[in-house]
């Protein structure tokens, strides 16, 4: 019976390591470029910042979820503004899907976030079915005046 322990301990031990290894990984692939944090509203009335990968396109920047959505998403759909903080900086925007963009947005996130685009894909799925979300600024309450 101690051995069946200890073989249960090593495989517990082994697994605890490959998951603590996974997720540092993981950090490291999607913290070691930029990263903007999303300010959304949740269906509780909560501020929600969520991190995530931004790339600039023809003079607009882009989000992109997965085909499958996400809570992020819901929330970003549910309030027509939201936050987005960027270098510091914290701008009112709306988010516009382009679905129509997506390999051309993939290939952007891909060159500018290199191995860590494929290390993100490889544990969340691939980016097939991905939707950009364009950024537009939002009007502010001041330039209805």
């Amino acid at each position: 019976m101690s051995r069946l322990i200890r073989a249960g301990l090593y495989l517990g031990t082994g697994l605890l390591i490959v998951a603590i290894g996974v997720l540092a990984l993981q950090y490291v692939a999607s913290e070691r470029i930029e990263v903007v944090e999303l300010h959304t509203i949740g269906s509780d009335g909560e501020n929600v910042t969520t991190r995530l990968w931004v790339v600039d396109h023809d003079g607009v920047s882009y989000l992109r979820v997965g085909s499958e959505g996400s809570g992020w998403y819901t929330r970003l759909v549910a309030n027509e503004e939201f936050n987005l903080t960027r270098q510091g900086e914290t701008l009112p925007f709306r988010g516009v899907p382009r679905p129509g963009m997506s390999e051309e947005i993939n290939d952007l996130m891909r060159e500018k976030y290199i191995w860590g685009d494929s290390v993100i894909a490889m544990l969340v799925g691939n980016r097939e079915g991905s939707i950009p979300i364009a950024l537009t600024p939002a009007r502010s309450a001041d330039d209805n005046n």
